[in-house]
């Protein structure tokens, strides 16, 4: 079972100064942090604060490919959670027909922002990410989990949503 959430914000990792894109589902129980890389999360920034770029970006110029081949995007799902690697999926439509691609989740999420689909995780990635700190003997683990659960406004800056 898949459960639809929205970008909440972008923030910093406080103690290993990554890129974090926070995910919330929309009935604010659950929040998915997904480390991306610098460059991931700037294409995110962009399309968060609608910065217009001199030259198209790779996101956007996949997004022009789609609209010009009448493709549409139905949603994003991270749909696994491997060796601590996130997995995501790209569901295309053209003409009726679902296409799957296979993606990392920061360029879904951030194609997801520029043609504003809907962002989907699969309730087994939620459990077992909680699993995953449940068990975790790592004490930095449990104190990241607590400290994003409790996030607020306030504390996503610029880039809350």
């Amino acid at each position: 079972m898949e459960v639809e959430m929205k970008i909440r914000g972008l923030m910093m990792d406080p103690v290993t100064n990554t890129p974090i894109v926070i995910l919330k589902d929309l009935n604010g129980n659950a929040v998915l942090p997904i480390w991306v890389g610098v460059y991931e999360a700037n294409a995110i920034a962009l399309e968060i604060e609608k910065v217009a770029t001199p030259r198209p970006m790779t996101h956007d110029l996949i997004k022009s490919l789609l609209l010009g081949l009448n493709t549409g995007m139905r949603k994003v799902v991270v749909s696994e959670l491997k060796d601590d690697t996130f997995y995501a999926v790209i569901w295309l439509d053209r003409d009726g027909e679902l296409i799957s691609v296979d993606s990392r989740p920061s360029d879904a999420l951030a194609l997801a922002l520029r043609l504003d689909c809907p962002i989907y995780v699969e309730e087994g990635v939620l459990k077992s990410t909680k699993l995953a700190s449940t068990v975790s003997d790592k004490v930095n683990t449990e104190e990241m989990r607590r400290w994003l659960e409790g996030l607020n406004d306030e504390d996503l800056g610029r880039y809350k949503m």
